[in-house]
């Protein structure tokens, strides 16, 4: 079988989301018989200070682990320096790892990482994937970083580009992103749109009743709660929760409750009135109890950020039976799926009264609710799951890796 080389800054044992679906995607082909090294840092999302082992064996993956600063996400310097010192030291382990017919795999942790292996492919002969997450530099401008929106971001996105033509294959993970990259003159042939899977073999619907996570935060049955789970950051506002919040202070049977963490999360506490709550991230294994301590989870997308990231969170969410309010714009990839499966709704960004009303309407029809879950979860089973997208992962590496496909010719998913 032909071997695949994945480049990404973060992998088993880190728990972040990007190291997690790697991670879940490196398990499933070892087993069917591909051979799989994995060029990563040796950091930890959570815990900069952590120092992982040069090399080990991981479930049949060969793990390659790279030096770089570990700054962690404290500042956008110490940020900066640990994307800058994975660069070089990922271009070395590259070049001395690839060989001919591999086929090379580029994340985009850190951004523009399928620049350097776009080279590598060229200079070794092998076959390039991009598996994108985000698109950089057009994160950065929508940002507000200055250099992003000008002439420094526009030879960034030109190089980033040049990658994306040099590839076998491009995945992403929206159709909105799709058509992004598709309208930078990369053919849209060579992309396939394979969305982020969600872990539904380990997450499953939970009666409030059999979870034990919502009794031990103080929920009863009576109470309809508005969840958040995941990174609060740039990208999300939470000004019209807040506000929905505000407006329901009154409501004893309505409470928030956010878990996770991000930027914008400090904020949130110093404006939290008494019926918003916080939890920090919670293990993989309480996972489900996690999403299904909630009746119904909010998300948000600033308009801007459409077509460069999508939150994989709905994914997650979907999985555990529960239905979604997407504060983003009406035609937005969140906003596509609710209005296209029946699994939620979607509200205006700064609607914080539209969004109150829509919450307690929820909370006075628990019927309507449950139905919405119903669909969010047979949406990922029938569409979004965890199988359904390594299946096509399979299909895809088996023909880049045979040689039948090359840039222009992989197919839509």
């Amino acid at each position: 079988m032909p071997r695949l080389i994945f480049v990404n800054r973060f992998y088993a044992p880190d728990h972040s989301a990007t190291a997690q679906i790697l991670t879940d995607l490196c398990r499933y082909l070892v087993a069917r018989g591909f051979e799989v090294t994995v060029i990563t840092s040796r950091m930890r999302y959570d815990d900069p200070a952590a120092v992982l082992p040069r090399e080990e064996p991981l479930d049949g993956v060969r793990v390659r682990r790279v030096a770089t600063t570990r700054f962690g996400r404290g500042t956008i310097l110490g940020r900066l320096s640990d994307y800058l010192s994975f660069y070089p030291s990922a271009l070395w382990a590259m070049l001395r790892l690839v060989k001919r017919g591999d086929v090379l795999i580029a994340k985009t942790d850190p951004p523009l990482v399928s620049v350097p292996a776009a080279l590598v492919a060229w200079i070794k002969g092998a076959r390039l994937v991009n598996w994108l997450q985000d698109l950089y530099p057009e994160v950065a401008a929508a940002m507000g970083i200055r250099w992003a929106d000008g002439a420094g971001g526009a030879l960034v996105a030109g190089l980033r580009d040049w990658s994306l033509r040099r590839a076998a294959a491009n995945v992403a993970v929206g159709e909105l992103m799709a058509e992004r990259v598709t309208s930078r003159g990369v053919p849209g042939a060579s992309i396939a749109v394979i969305q982020n899977w969600s872990g539904d073999t380990d997450i499953a619907p939970l009666v409030h009743e059999a979870n034990p996570l919502r009794r031990e935060w103080g929920y009863g049955p009576e109470q309809f709660v508005v969840a958040y789970s995941g990174n609060l950051g740039r990208a999300h506002e939470a000004e019209t929760l807040l506000d929905a919040a505000a407006r329901l202070e009154g409501r004893d049977d309505i409470r928030f409750l956010f878990v996770g963490g991000g930027h914008h999360l400090d904020g949130v506490r110093a404006r939290a009135g008494k019926n918003i709550a916080f939890q920090p991230y919670q293990p993989r294994e309480r996972l489900a109890q996690s999403l299904g301590a909630g009746d119904v989870h909010w998300l948000s997308l600033r308009e801007p950020f459409e077509g460069l990231i999508v939150p994989s969170k709905f994914f997650g969410i979907a999985a555990a039976g529960r239905p979604v309010i997407a504060v983003t714009h009406q035609r937005g990839e969140i906003a596509r799926l609710l209005t296209a499966h029946g699994c939620g709704e979607v509200v205006a960004p700064g609607d914080g009264e539209g969004l109150a009303a829509l919450i307690a309407r929820l909370a006075g029809d628990r019927a309507a609710c449950a139905r919405m879950g119903r669909h969010a979860r047979e949406m990922i089973e029938e569409r979004y799951g965890q199988a359904q997208a390594m299946a096509r992962f399979h299909g895809l590496f088996a023909a880049v890796a045979s040689g039948g496909l090359a840039a222009g010719a992989a197919p839509q998913q």
